[in-house]
């Protein structure tokens, strides 16, 4: 039962090791793309899209933004 434990705990301890990474700054420009962001409260997006709706006259165009080519 301890050996089990151990080699449970050695697992867990490999996974956790290998998620440390280093980002290179070309990287993080993309990670930090607000199309890769989470909307933690559906309400505050559709609050926000409202005023900005009413402030600039317009609606939609709030979607992933570029061409289908890939070289935006």
């Amino acid at each position: 039962m301890a050996r089990a434990l151990v080699q449970l705990l050695g697992v867990l301890l490999l996974l956790t090791l290998a998620s440390c990474v280093t980002v290179r700054p070309e990287q993080r420009a993309v990670m930090a793309d607000p199309t890769m962001q989470f909307d933690h409260d559906p309400g505050d997006a559709a609050a926000r899209d409202h005023v900005l709706e009413n402030r600039e006259g317009s609606s939609g165009g709030n979607s992933v933004k570029g061409g289908g080519c890939g070289c935006n």
